[in-house]
């Protein structure tokens, strides 16, 4: 990839279809020298300065491209460097480089001029990766937050480097049974408690936790050890540091100027101006740039519904209507469908992923027909209803029972992520296991449920580090987890549990095959609410693989002589029981399994009779039937 700018370079970026931006904006090592480029059209002049000889070093105008460009001799990569760009109004402002690949560590507004050398070693990976991301395929994700999941506990109080996590990370994820791992943003942020959702490096992974050499090593070794790595990206908002992009040459350059546009209230940042030709062009780089220089498996797009709707927190009078008259953002969602046209053209073997919360239709469906064009959206109308219900004592339970069964209104609408994210342990509302009710063996059951009605689920599974130890406070970015809880009693329990639902979601075809296919599901038992009991049947649209049922007791009261039709005559085996003893239940069950008899039940010929236990799920299939 050439860094030198190019009529065709400037062309491209002037008309917003330019996928990489980071070939010639930024600071590229030519010859002796570095050439620095940065995009001002309404500066005055601008100059660079930095640790290279010769101090501040005058950029010229390229044509009427609005990009500034110079060539300094003698800089060389590992130079910091900075820009300091005249406004009309004749002030100076210190500004961080928009599209820089490396940074200093925050406090510092430097950026660096990178050594991205890598000698990549995960050929394998990226030649198989595209099946693991599939719309039929077991996908099963570990948030993680790095700084928080594995902080140095030190004398320098250092964060571990990227490279550092690579072995233990791995070591964690596979041992728990999970596919993929979804960073929280590591895009550069001056303020840590941002968690990386407040970014300013839309190109540079943080220096909190080394150089971007590290990160790749990182990555590449994750895919070697057979991890998928999902990074969390930010485009629908930014601060207004005032190093950053916000009044970038003394102007509303990546943002509208108007505050019922440009200013987002919750969030106190400010809004891409998704119609400006050269911002859809930052953006759309910025995104190629993780999956080309990376190599990431997929992007997940925070703040999706913030982007849609012109009126999104805002009050009467506080947003400004489409040309149509409309609260839809015309602009907003032209930009997420030539996004996600953009990085499957690149990368079809990769997935986008939309935080989307509304009712807003075909976000996961093609753009041709109408879609935004992602790959899936996380489905947080059932992470809502389900918390809820089991948030709730179970005597009142019978009177909530449409917040399960709810779903399957819309379940195969969309390419569903089921997340137990970190949005659901943050700001007081408490771990999961401090959302369950009752007596601590009441909540590990209750936690227990949950988790087993996430994996049966149609849909693809999300959750953030620290559920699968059943973690008693709420997640903290300046801590760590508590580790202490691996193997500690009922918390290694749970931990056990989410293995051996990775390790079915994967080896059952019907747990995963039918994810996002309306035929994935039946229900068996939806209207017990008297009792509080569930039951579904997961099935494979391929016909291959056999049933499985999964069956829920959400009563602290063993339910004994419990008949449910099932399709399949013979023995149905006991594959999962979350009350068995090894996970830190009583240990209530079938013995293992149950065997049909000829009593009609629920539009079947025969049925199966079953105890189920108190708060706690069974999942279970017919023994003679093999496996695909």
């Amino acid at each position: 990839m050439s860094a030198e700018l190019s009529s065709q370079d400037i062309y491209l970026f002037a008309e917003g279809t330019h996928r990489r931006l980071h070939g010639f904006l930024g600071a590229h090592v030519i010859g002796g020298g570095v050439r620095f480029a940065v995009w001002a059209p309404n500066a005055r002049s601008v100059r660079v300065t930095g640790t290279f000889d010769g101090g501040p070093a005058d950029l010229h105008q390229v044509d009427s491209s609005g990009i500034w460009s110079g060539w300094v001799a003698g800089a060389a990569a590992g130079d910091r460097y900075r820009f300091h760009v005249e406004t009309q109004a004749g002030e100076w402002i210190d500004k961080s480089d928009p599209v820089a690949a490396a940074t200093c560590e925050p406090p510092s507004i430097d950026a660096v001029v990178a050594d991205l050398d890598h000698e990549w070693g995960d050929e394998e990976w990226i030649a198989g990766r595209g099946p693991r991301l599939a719309l039929d395929a077991p996908v099963s994700i570990y948030e993680v937050h790095l700084g928080s999941w594995g902080r140095t506990v030190s004398s320098s109080g250092r964060f571990p480097r990227y490279d550092e996590f690579a072995e233990p990370l791995a070591d964690h994820v596979l041992s728990d049974g999970f596919t993929h791992v979804e960073l929280l943003p590591v895009m550069e942020h001056p303020f840590y408690g941002s968690w990386g959702y407040q970014t300013t490096g839309y190109f540079a992974p943080t220096a909190r936790y080394g150089a971007p050499a590290d990160l790749m090593t990182m990555i590449d070794r994750l895919h070697q050890r057979g991890v998928g790595v999902i990074l969390d990206w930010v485009p629908s908002h930014f601060p207004t540091d005032r190093h950053g992009l916000a009044r970038f040459d003394g102007t509303h350059l990546f943002e509208h100027a108007d505050p019922r546009q440009g200013f987002h209230p919750d969030w106190q940042s400010a809004i891409f101006n998704y119609g400006r030709n050269e911002v859809r062009s930052f953006l759309l780089s910025s995104a190629i740039s993780w999956l080309e220089r990376y190599h990431a498996d997929g992007l997940r797009v925070d703040a999706v519904a913030s982007m849609l709707y012109l009126d999104y927190s805002r009050a009467e009078g506080e947003w400004i209507p489409n040309r149509l008259g409309g609260r839809e953002n015309l602009d907003a969602i032209t930009f997420l469908r030539q996004l996600n046209e953009t990085v499957y053209a690149e990368f079809p073997d990769v997935a986008t992923m939309a935080e989307e919360s509304t009712a807003w239709p075909m976000v996961s469906r093609p753009t041709y027909i109408g879609g935004l064009g992602f790959g899936f959206k996380w489905d947080m109308g059932w992470m809502h209803d389900t918390l809820e219900y089991l948030g709730i004592d179970p005597v009142h339970r019978k009177w909530r029972h449409g917040d399960v069964t709810f779903r399957s209104v819309y379940a195969a609408s969309e390419h569903f992520v089921l997340p137990l994210s970190h949005d659901e342990v943050v700001h007081g509302k408490g771990s999961l296991l401090g959302k369950m009710p009752g007596d601590p063996w009441q909540q590990f059951a209750n936690l227990r449920l949950l988790l087993t009605m996430q994996w049966t689920q149609p849909g693809k599974k999300l959750l953030f580090m620290g559920g699968e130890l059943a973690a008693r406070t709420e997640w903290a970015h300046e801590g760590t987890l508590d580790w202490n809880l691996h193997d500690a009693p009922d918390h290694e329990g749970v931990r056990r549990l989410v293995r051996d639902l990775n390790d079915l979601y994967a080896s059952e075809p019907a747990m995963h095959r039918g994810d996002c296919d309306a035929n994935g599901m039946r229900w068996v038992e939806s209207a017990d609410a008297d009792q509080s009991v569930y039951a579904y049947l997961r099935l494979d649209p391929t016909g291959d693989g056999r049933p499985v049922l999964a069956v829920f007791n959400a009563t602290p009261v063993p339910r004994h002589n419990y008949r449910l039709g099932v399709p399949a005559d013979g023995v149905w085996q006991e594959l999962l029981n979350t009350d068995a003893e090894a996970y830190g239940g009583n240990g209530i069950g079938n013995f293992g399994g149950v065997t049909t008899v000829p009593v009609d039940s629920h539009g079947w010929q025969r049925s199966v009779v079953l105890t189920l236990p108190p708060l706690g799920a069974l999942v279970l299939a017919p023994s003679g039937t093999d496996r695909a």
